[in-house]
């Protein structure tokens, strides 16, 4: 499945040529395709390992991010496990962008058939991210390879915001009520900027970036979006949940109405701009931001 018009073709051959010339040792291995987003690929290694391969030299920069962040924070969060890097893979001639190779993390994502107790999930996850967003910056700044735009103010994106609105309106204005959607958003962008100090930020806690085991929360993966920022986006993502894990991440976090109307402004950025942008190319995650959506405005009319 190609999603980007500048994507690196990617199959067992090509990984097996790039396992024997830089750690030889795994390429005999048993290799299985083990999922894809929209900026990587995954494939399982043996039973311990995965690869992951960024499905453009651009996405490459996320990848070279972890190798470089992942192994300093893995040892401050307690809360939950996140992956371990174990070989930080080279660009090469026929895949011209970093790649990595981490330890396999066994779990299940979130899903209802997963989540043995909504209200603890969410709980848990306030806690990681509470967790997260504490620990040291350890000299890192906001900007450049840590400059997620998820990490900044709203205001930067209502241009593309928008533009997402008026083709959603387009394309959906009859299945989704975009009119209260772009309202909230506006609600979240007339609020005053958020102030305090830039924390480390995951940037995606969706479902299929949360790892459950025996009902409960076990790890968070792919910090391709890891930056240093304000922390309203952050929880954006819980939109992404059933109502009960989200009340309960509410009340464990102790966030403000003010902060919350604005996680929720940037939960309807994400998911009206993916919405548009992978309709046609990746209907699954396509299918993902249009249930975000949904979930809002029941909340919206349940308030």
């Amino acid at each position: 499945m190609t999603l980007h018009d500048d994507e690196i073709p990617v199959d067992e051959t090509l990984i097996r040529s790039l396992l024997a010339a830089q750690c030889p040792r795994w390429a005999g291995l048993p290799l299985e395709p083990a999922g894809a987003g929209t900026d990587n690929t995954v494939y399982r290694l043996g039973a311990d390992l995965l690869v992951r391969l960024p499905r453009t030299v651009e996405h490459g920069r996320s990848v070279r991010k972890e190798q470089k962040w992942l192994p300093r924070l893995a040892p401050l969060l307690g809360t939950c496990r996140i992956p371990e890097l174990v070989h930080a893979g080279t660009p090469a001639g026929a895949f011209p962008a970093v790649w990595s190779v981490h330890r396999w993390i066994d779990g299940d994502t979130v899903r209802p058939d997963t989540v043995r107790d909504p209200a603890a999930l969410g709980t848990d996850l306030a806690a990681v991210v509470r967790e997260l967003h504490a620990i040291d910056l350890m000299g890192a700044v906001r900007g450049g390879e840590l400059g997620w735009y998820r990490g900044g103010a709203l205001a930067p994106c209502a241009g593309w915001v928008g533009k997402a609105f008026d083709d959603c309106r387009a394309a959906d204005g009859a299945d989704l009520d975009v009119d209260t959607l772009e309202r909230l958003w506006r609600a979240g962008l007339a609020l005053p900027e958020p102030v305090g100090p830039q924390v480390w930020l995951h940037g995606d806690l969706k479902p299929g970036n949360l790892l459950v085991r025996d009902g409960r929360l076990h790890a968070v993966i792919d910090f391709g979006g890891l930056s240093v920022g304000l922390p309203d986006a952050e929880h954006a993502a819980v939109w992404d949940l059933p109502p009960v894990a989200r009340g309960a991440y509410w009340d464990a976090a102790d966030l403000s109405d003010a902060t919350w109307s604005r996680a929720r402004a940037w939960a309807i950025a994400v998911a009206v701009s993916g919405l548009v942008y992978y309709r046609r190319t990746y209907p699954a995650f396509a299918a993902e931001c249009r249930a975000r959506l949904s979930s809002v405005l029941m909340d919206a009319a349940g308030r």
